[in-house]
């Protein structure tokens, strides 16, 4: 069932099937048991659809030095490159939280290089979902394309 937010999102899946959204937002769910979160006790899980139909998942993994930390979503993105992917259907989010959680700022620039229009589905505990495109989470964003227009 869609969660209502009081920003704008989509509460519609158009781009996957019925059996492809289920998936994907399962699979998003399970890997939550992945992921390494001794610190926060922050638990996330993403599942990254390629545009040849494979799930990839993605779990956050913590260190002791914070900024070592890899978030769930560059998780399943990495794994995804390392395994030859480079284009992407759909990304989907799960936490432990009642209420979705959206990717950070690094997440949002990293998502951004390989797909700039992805949709990125946001799941609760509940699997209560919103979805949002990545240029509406990083508007105005910079890009590999924006590297050859500098006037030096």
């Amino acid at each position: 069932m869609p969660l209502e937010l009081k920003v704008p999102v989509h509460t519609d899946h158009n781009e996957l099937s019925e059996s492809s959204f289920d998936a994907l937002k399962q699979q998003s769910l399970d890997a939550r048991n992945l992921s390494y979160s001794p610190y926060s006790n922050f638990r996330v899980g993403a599942c990254l659809l390629t545009e040849s139909g494979q799930y990839i998942q993605g779990a956050n993994v913590e260190n002791a030095s914070y900024g070592a930390t890899i978030c769930a979503e560059r998780s399943a993105i990495t794994r995804a490159i390392m395994m030859g992917h480079r284009k992407f259907k759909a990304l989907a989010i799960s936490t432990d939280l009642t209420t979705v959680a959206s990717p950070c700022g690094i997440c949002r620039q990293f998502i951004r290089e390989f797909g700039p229009e992805l949709p990125i589905y946001m799941v609760t505990d509940g699997g209560e979902w919103v979805k949002m495109y990545l240029n509406e989470l990083l508007p105005l964003s910079f890009g590999p394309e924006d590297l050859g227009k500098h006037t030096g």
